[in-house]
């Protein structure tokens, strides 16, 4: 910067020029509202211009307003100008076969989807567009059902209402992986001014066959395909099931297909039933938070519901609650990992052999239980990087590998879940379904959910699971979780309190370690994470946040089960353990 120019001269030239090349009146005049402040520094103008929304494998999100470090239709804009050029660059039949585009509920959604479609559309790219509110799900099989070459979920997930994202899925269904997201940002980088980026009027583009409009067709087709996951009429349908979509987009689907499956007891949370970008009932629409569940544990207790489940705002996450009378709501709601060895398991021991050797999944920071459920019944296990995207891109390389492996499972413990293929992404409308024939075949037998875990507890370890992060904020605090980890690589440690170190993985340079000194190569790609498996089953993870000025670590801890002993002692003993654990592991990772 020239030493005349003042800091704030050269952002508010920078604000001008981008509020010149916005053509969002709305975006327009909240810039000039922001320009017109007599002391920009009592702005947030600076952080709106501090960087851009950086594209990666899970595109792009960020809140909501003017300027480049937000999200609004110019950036919206020129985003789609990258992603068309990559499309054209790289895929030959691009223009033919098109890209998938949904929109959930939030603030501007409608709006970005129109923006993604209509400048696909201008750079000849036919554009399979939905006309009305879809789940990230639909979207996510759509592109597979329609042959697309490529899909865009406009959403934020389960994020705050102030935010709204743009995710990027490729002609397989998955979400992009490297090196395609590097693909799209370079292609980004060149984009013209969000003012001169083409872009066709879907009215126009509808005439030219350019936008194509999906919408009960491919609804059906979606419905059809999660209702074969299941078996038709297995245990007892009469069960209460209380639902809810969180003001998000997975009510209407959700409540046609429990009806086709037969579950007539099936009432959603009616002030969380309609789609609203405002989430008027919850103070974060994302069920795992203090309170996200209320409304749906007080319509449980009227109804005397046998299951609760709930939806996050794009569907694509689903928790689980159960009745438990000594809980102050009488119910209890499930961890992630719960959910995920349940459904895991119903799948591998309730359902015929597939032809081709089963496969299930997880990630890397998810419970092992799942794969100690698997070495047991002989079943291929894999885990990924933490991320979805991994777990879909791995289970279609391993379906190639060889012979070919038959997907079953796929979870992680962040509530996200896939049954089989038929959605390559996480699907919270399908995993409902599925957990809803687990828990009827279990009352069919006069069991239990909470029943049934404690069996698999007894029968493969009790196995809990604790996260500890560490804030270090600031430049000095990023360097201190760079040296937390390069200190760790340096002196693996042995022992961890009283446990022994059997296996150390560093997943940057991609290898395991044993105690014995042997060492074997990872298949997952590099990443800043450190693994390190316990005598007993126990495990421990550190990794730095990628968003966040944190460092975590995970814990999980295995407890044989004594015969006969009862559950609530050997979860008592567990817990023990975990403190000691995350006591002994926290100090000596910071001392």
């Amino acid at each position: 910067m020239p030493m005349n120019v003042r800091p704030n001269d050269d952002l508010r030239a920078r604000a001008l020029a981008w509020a010149a090349a916005d053509p969002d009146e709305t975006t327009q005049r909240e810039l000039q509202a922001l320009l017109a402040a007599p002391d920009l520094t009592a702005t947030d103008l600076a952080d709106r211009f501090a960087g851009s929304l950086e594209f990666g494998t899970a595109g792009l999100r960020g809140v909501l307003g003017a300027g480049p470090n937000r999200m609004n239709r110019a950036v919206v804009l020129r985003t789609t100008w990258g992603l068309a050029a990559y499309l054209k660059e790289t895929v030959p039949d691009v223009a033919a076969r098109g890209v998938v585009i949904g929109f959930d509920g939030r603030r501007m959604s409608p709006e970005f989807a129109a923006d993604t479609a209509g400048v696909l559309a201008a750079a000849g790219i036919k554009v399979l567009l939905f006309t009305d509110y879809a789940p990230t799900p639909l979207t996510a099989f759509a592109i597979g059902h329609h042959g697309a070459r490529a899909g865009v979920m406009v959403t934020a997930s389960h994020n705050p209402p102030e935010y709204n994202g743009y995710k990027a899925y490729w002609g397989n269904g998955a979400q992009i992986v490297p090196p395609v997201d590097k693909g799209i940002a370079a292609a980004i980088d060149r984009a013209p001014a969000a003012r001169d980026v083409p872009r066709l009027e879907l009215t126009l583009a509808r005439a030219k066959g350019l936008v194509v409009d999906l919408g009960e067709a491919t609804e059906r087709a979606y419905l059809d395909a999660i209702l074969a996951l299941g078996v038709p009429g297995a245990g007892d349908r009469s069960l209460s099931v209380v639902y809810t979509p969180m003001h998000g987009v997975g009510g209407k689907l959700a409540g046609r297909v429990f009806a086709e499956a037969g579950y007539a007891r099936f009432a959603q949370v009616p002030e969380q039933a309609a789609p609203d970008g405002a989430f008027p009932t919850v103070a974060f629409p994302n069920p795992e938070e203090k309170g996200a569940m209320d409304l749906s544990f007080a319509l449980a207790k009227r109804e005397k519901a046998d299951l609760v489940l709930a939806n996050d705002p794009d569907a694509d996450r689903l928790a689980v609650a159960v009745p438990l009378a000594s809980s102050p709501s009488g119910y209890l709601q499930l961890t992630g990992n719960q959910v995920g060895v349940l459904l895991g398991h119903y799948l591998l021991t309730e359902r015929p052999a597939p032809a081709k050797r089963a496969l299930v999944l997880a990630s890397i920071v998810s419970s092992p239980m799942l794969g100690c459920i698997a070495a047991k019944l002989g079943v291929r296990y894999d885990e990924t990087l933490t991320g979805f995207k991994w777990i879909a891109n791995r289970a279609m390389d391993l379906e190639r590998e060889g012979e070919g492996y038959a997907f079953v499972f796929g979870y992680e413990e962040a509530l996200g879940y896939t049954v089989g293929d038929v959605v390559r992404d996480k699907d919270g409308i399908s995993a409902a379904l599925i957990f809803a024939e687990l828990a009827a075949t279990l009352r069919a037998k006069g069991q239990t959910v909470l029943g049934a875990l404690e069996a698999i507890y007894r029968q493969y370890g009790l196995f809990v699971s604790s996260q500890v992060n560490i804030t270090k904020k600031g430049a000095g605090g990023a360097l201190e979780i760079k040296a937390m980890m390069t200190k760790l690589r340096a002196s693996p440690p042995s022992q961890v309190g009283t446990h022994a170190v059997v296996a150390t993985s560093d997943f940057e340079a991609r290898t395991r370690r044993d105690a014995a000194g042997k060492t074997t190569p990872l298949s997952l790609p590099p990443s800043n994470v450190l693994s390190y498996d316990l005598e007993g089953g126990s495990r421990i993870i550190a990794r730095p946040s990628g968003t966040e000025p944190k460092i975590k670590f995970y814990f999980d801890v295995r407890e044989e089960m004594r015969p006969g002993e009862p559950l609530a002692a050997a979860e008592a003993r567990a817990g023990t353990t975990m403190k000691s654990l995350a006591d002994a592991w926290t100090a000596l990772a910071a001392g």
